[in-house]
């Protein structure tokens, strides 16, 4: 290396240090003391590892950089300014504004080159397990001898944050298990957290807890020391088998000379007086701002355009393979670009009124069995519970450190890092993934559902054992709270499908879905199948409501439900009508799908005169007043569950025809 080359590295380096601590001061808010520490991380990656073309975000085989430790998101805004990606200087200097790019943590769709939303500590590293798998399934389906299209790296940089976390333990021992090793994760061992040294709570031997996991584990003393970041680099790369994590010390907020190695350079700005002396350390004039020097950016620009050149060969490559596997091509390009296979929707069961009683967690089996074939792109499981989710695509093998083509995923109860990866999976162009719990259980998972929608990505969360129709397993089992909880987060579709039919349509309408993740519940309990001949046809499901029984005259009241208890009120109709009141029964599987309707529909399926409502359901009564108005009345449960049968937990609660009849016939008074 000549002279030349590592003064510019140097200077390459302490610019971005600079501009780390220019941003947060002028936004008088942010972490500066980590981008500031890590900044040789971030020369070295970008620099001399990564493959990646800024003027390409999306491309295909691009390695992927997440950054866990969103809180220093400052260091990634300035090596994407840097090496070339569409943001500009200006966008820096708006860092945690009102409508810029840089907001105050990465987040997906704002800013280019960032793979995924970080900031919940842990969430980024559970993210990366999730591409992991990802790369893993595109490669197994699509690579062949001579073409290795998908071998792409997944680089994490994470913090002691990160990993006191308890999902990150989750998915450090997943990762161990399938033996990822396209994992490669750079720990920020800075001994900081906001109260202060990590030694009041946090004193463990890292190291030795993720060798137990099954990692491959390498420490570098000194974060300044580049030579010995790419050695081992470079060994990590080389570990085919094992994940990857390297321990490297660092000084948080190295440069400055009062607030280095200190908590008062993590969460909060420097202060101008000591950025001016964190200048003149690194040689700048401390008068200046955001002062980037022409020969850094024409350093790193040409380290960017580098990926050009990288790509173009991988996109020969691909031309050459859709020449000699056009069909597997094909499938990528339609997949990748969001499409489905054509007639997937013919494999779709229709169930009979005739059929026996079938719980909509077993008919939810059926439908994923019977479209499973057609769908290569779906994959997933359950958290130790497919047996009872009925999620196991039984023509399909197991995903394995030793069988990358198998499309049944074993998450163990693992349900925080299940969620996390599932993001991770989706972000993979290509993948439709779904993970499946206990509706009780979605408790765990609640902050990668939030940040799925927070991203706009299409997960599946498929949720069973819905409500106090559990039975015998009590409170702690039963859900209550959680169907308002979820309805309540922007940007998410919750269905709760009153049928089998109702179920197979929920599914269409899942894998359909862009622009948020769909959550499917599922009941336990059999529940009669609804005549598609006689009653309102399932398909009005993706219209979020519809109606499925007309009274006999105009009516006089409407019932409304969803999931089990759509079979209660029509119960209760047959009852009041035989008392001579007409009674309109809605189905309402989703409150979310039904708000996109126009005004028309809404009146059809709500007419403005018709103000006499009941809302009927097994849950949390919040939110259902928006649609029994104000001379309406919500059947539903203010307490917790209790431990009996269900049948008896129907009756201790109210959940009967004859409480429905009489509710309605309050309301009619």
């Amino acid at each position: 290396m000549s002279a030349t080359t590592q003064d510019i590295e140097t200077l390459g380096i302490n610019t971005a240090r600079v501009l780390a601590a220019d941003a947060v001061q002028k936004a008088n808010s942010g972490h500066p003391g980590t981008p500031m520490a890590l900044a040789p991380m971030a020369h070295v990656l970008w620099t001399k590892f990564m493959n990646y073309n800024p003027k390409s975000t999306d491309w295909a085989n691009r390695d992927r950089f997440i950054l866990s430790a969103g809180h220093a998101c400052m260091l990634q805004y300035a090596f994407l300014y840097l090496t070339g990606y569409d943001l500009s200087l200006d966008d820096i200097k708006n860092f945690r504004q009102l409508d810029s790019k840089t907001a105050g943590h990465p987040e997906y769709g704002l800013c280019p080159g960032i793979e995924a939303t970080t900031g919940p500590l842990g969430q980024g590293f559970a993210n990366a397990v999730g591409f992991a798998i990802g790369q893993k399934h595109l490669a197994a389906r699509y690579n062949k001898p001579g073409f290795d299209l998908f071998n792409y790296k997944i680089y994490v940089i994470c913090s002691d944050g990160d990993m006191m976390e308890g999902v990150t333990s989750e998915a450090a021992s997943l990762a161990g298990h399938l033996e990822l090793g396209n994992l490669i994760y750079l720990y920020d061992d800075n001994h900081i957290s906001i109260e202060g040294s990590t030694d009041i709570t946090f004193n463990e031997d890292v190291s030795a807890r993720f060798r137990a996991y099954g990692w491959h584990v390498q420490e570098v003393s000194d974060v300044n020391d580049t030579h010995a970041l790419e050695l081992a680099l470079i060994n990590a790369k080389a570990e085919a088998q094992k994940p990857s994590l390297i321990r490297v010390r660092s000084l948080i907020a190295y440069g400055s000379p009062n607030k280095s190695g200190t908590a008062g350079s993590h969460g909060s700005p420097l202060g101008p007086d000591e950025v001016k002396l964190v200048k003149e350390f690194f040689g700048f004039d401390p008068e200046k701002s955001f002062d980037v020097p022409a020969e850094v950016l024409d350093y790193y620009h040409k380290a960017g355009a580098r990926g050009e050149k990288t790509e173009e060969k991988w996109n020969k490559l691909f031309s050459d393979y859709k020449a000699k596997f056009p069909d597997l091509a094909a499938e990528y390009e339609l997949l990748s670009s969001g499409g489905l296979p054509e007639g997937w929707k013919d494999s779709l069961p229709t169930f009979k009124g005739s059929d026996p009683k079938m719980a909509t967690r077993q008919a939810s089996g059926k439908v994923l069995n019977a479209i499973a074939a057609k769908l290569p792109n779906l994959i997933g499981g359950a958290a130790d519970l497919s047996p009872s989710t009925e999620t196991n695509l039984k023509e399909f093998d197991s995903f394995t450190s030793e069988n990358r083509a198998g499309r049944n995923f074993h998450f163990g109860i693992r349900e925080h890092a299940m969620g996390a990866a599932l993001n991770g999976m989706a972000l993979t162009k290509g993948v439709i993934p779904f993970g499946a719990t206990f509706l009780m259980f979605s408790e765990y998972m609640r902050p990668p559902i939030r940040l799925a929608a927070i991203m706009k990505i299409s997960p599946i969360f498929v949720y069973t054992h819905d409500s106090i129709g559990l039975g015998e397993d009590g409170t702690t089992h039963q859900p209550v709270e959680q169907l308002a909880s979820l309805r309540s987060i922007p940007r998410i579709t919750v269905i709760r499908p009153a049928d089998a039919n109702e179920t197979a349509h929920a599914w269409r309408v899942a894998i359909e879905h862009k622009d948020g993740p769909v959550v499917l519940v599922f009941t336990r309990q059999g529940l009669p199948i609804l005549d598609q001949d006689k009653y309102g046809k399932a398909s009005g499901l993706e219209k979020g409501a519809y109606i499925l029984s007309e009274g006999s005259k105009g009516p006089d009241l409407i019932l409304m439900a969803t999931g089990s208890e759509v079979a209660l009120i029509m119960q209760a109709q047959e009852k009041l009508e035989t008392e001579g009141i007409s009674t309109r029964v809605v189905s309402m599987p989703s409150w979310e799908l039904f708000e996109k309707q126009d005004a028309a529909y809404k009146e059809k399926i709500f007419p403005k005169a018709s103000k006499k409502r009941l809302a009927v359901e097994m849950a949390s009564p919040m939110g259902w007043h928006k649609y029994t108005t104000d001379e309406g009345d919500m059947l539903g449960m203010t307490t917790f569950g209790e431990s009996a049968p269900a049948e008896d937990l129907y009756k201790h609660f109210g959940f009967t025809v004859d409480n429905v009849v009489a509710k309605a016939k309050a309301l009619l008074k």
